[in-house]
């Protein structure tokens, strides 16, 4: 599939031999390329920007959820973190709720993820919740409804 350069006997000027395989070889991959944008369906979720509906992206907008909820952002006005236990709570259920409804119907790498995902959220719950539980009984309970001052030990470093 290379140029092969050869010198034609009584010329010092190289003859070129194009193998032909690589020209067919590109051919039908533009074939292919070309047939695969006739066929491609547009998607109009692709086209503004939107995951693929999958289930790991149904266990990522979970998890973010409640990730959310254990306070990994700001208030972008306030500038202060919002802990939501109960939303993080639902959100943490709702993924054991889809876990348990799934069991036996997930590849191996879905139910790992799925298992390991889980475990961390209901570990971060638990730190989360005895953090807020112990700035509450120290006196230093949140301002607002929900709202921790950021820098607050503990809390704005959970991921």
């Amino acid at each position: 599939m290379t140029d092969q350069e050869n010198i034609t006997p009584g010329s010092d000027e190289p003859k070129i031999q194009i193998d032909s395989d690589w020209k067919e070889e590109a051919q039908r991959e533009k074939d292919r390329l070309a047939e695969e944008e006739a066929t491609r369906v547009d998607d109009p979720a692709e086209q503004r920007g939107m995951p693929e509906a999958s289930f790991k992206t149904l266990m990522g907008m979970l998890a973010s959820q409640a990730i959310m909820g254990l306070g990994a952002m700001a208030d972008p006005e306030t500038k202060r973190v919002v802990i939501d236990l109960e939303g993080a709570k639902f959100n943490i259920d709702m993924l054991a709720v889809v876990q348990e409804k799934t069991k036996g119907n997930l590849s191996p790498e879905e139910e790992t993820e799925m298992t390991q995902v889980l475990s961390e959220l209901q570990s971060r719950f638990v730190q989360i919740a005895e953090l807020v539980a112990q700035q509450a009984a120290s006196g230093n309970a949140p301002a607002g409804p929900g709202g921790m001052p950021p820098g607050a030990p503990g809390i704005i470093e959970a991921p």
